[in-house]
């Protein structure tokens, strides 16, 4: 935009060595303010994805005996335990296998509730 600005005045407005002093300032402007933008957003690592999933406490929806179901912030994804565990159980995500969560015993019980 302010490049943009930049030309119109130097076209239109100013005399002939300020518009291009204007043109090269809103040019520098303009690539400072991509960069600038790059470098803001990619300071930290994305939080999305599979692999954000690693780490995580999940409920047990259908008893994984070694295979199941479980829920982990509102989406139902398959799973599997080699220790097996039952609906209701908290379960931490250790790995994945495709779309599949390995998950392991974390030792705790959530209650029952309705579906």
């Amino acid at each position: 935009m302010a490049f943009l600005v930049a030309l119109l005045l130097a076209i239109f407005v100013l005399p002939s060595p300020w518009g291009l002093v204007a043109v090269i300032i809103g040019g520098v402007w303009e690539i400072t303010q991509v960069l600038g933008g790059m470098w803001w957003s990619q300071r930290r690592r994305a939080a999305v994805g599979a692999e954000a999933l690693i780490g995580q406490d999940v409920e047990v929806r259908d008893a994984l005996r070694p295979a199941g179901r479980v829920r982990i912030k509102g989406e139902l994804w398959d799973a599997r335990c080699d220790a097996g565990a039952d609906a209701g159980e908290i379960v931490r995500v250790v790995g994945i296998d495709g779309l599949t969560l390995v998950v392991e015993p974390a030792g705790t019980t959530l209650r029952s509730e309705a579906p």
